[in-house]
């Protein structure tokens, strides 16, 4: 059988030639790195390349929704460790208010008026002061874009989330209050360009103050 020659020494790439190899793939994996792997990743885009090849969008969405996803599990842990395991029948009654009933005011029956601009990736929270069994109505609105939100409660060692959205332009309805505390919302802007959100309550509650 014919073995191959073994190669000799001189056949063999010397020190200085596999540090250039190596300075060589180092120098490719640091490019691949800041303009292929951060910008569709992370949204981290130094070099602007990302942005002209649509790397950059694809990364700032993966990390909304990793933000969101995490926001989601401190939520459910918070709820775990305070003991609220509140029922869909809880839900049901929070929001036992129709929207349609909401749809009867008009705007000089509305108690109090809130109305902001959030810039891109800005996030408010404003909440109802109410005590168990208080109901409010509300109509939100959104002009220019669109939002993520989050309508939740906590207060007395406990938590509930009444309804939450992403990508809305509204929504409108009301609640009561499963305990005494703060009842309202988060909303947060992932659109590109500022939007005005515009919020209408009325009902029973002590005040309408921004969220702590």
């Amino acid at each position: 059988m014919y073995n191959a020659d073994k190669p000799t020494t001189e056949d063999l790439p010397s020190s200085a030639q596999l540090l250039k190899s190596t300075l060589i793939a180092l120098g490719a994996a640091i490019v691949i790195l800041f303009t292929v792997v951060l910008p569709a990743e992370y949204g981290i885009d130094p070099t602007g390349a990302g942005r002209v090849l649509g790397l950059t969008e694809m990364g700032e969405i993966k990390s909304q929704l990793a933000e969101e996803a995490e926001m989601d599990r401190q939520m459910s842990k918070e709820l775990s460790e305070n003991g609220d395991q509140s029922s869909l029948l809880d839900h049901f009654f929070g929001l036992f208010i129709t929207p349609a009933f909401a749809e009867e005011f008009d705007a000089e029956d509305w108690r109090d008026e809130l109305r902001l601009t959030l810039e891109p990736g800005e996030s408010a929270e404003w909440k109802l002061v109410m005590t168990e069994g208080q109901t409010a109505l509300y109509r939100m609105t959104v002009e220019g874009g669109r939002v993520n939100f989050d309508m939740h409660g906590h207060g007395a060692d406990q938590s509930v989330t009444y309804e939450k959205a992403r990508g809305s332009a509204g929504s409108e309805g009301g609640l009561i209050a499963l305990f005494d505390g703060q009842h309202g919302w988060f909303w947060r802007n992932r659109d590109k360009e500022p939007v005005t959100v515009t919020l209408l309550v009325r009902g029973e509650y002590a005040e309408l103050k921004e969220g702590e």
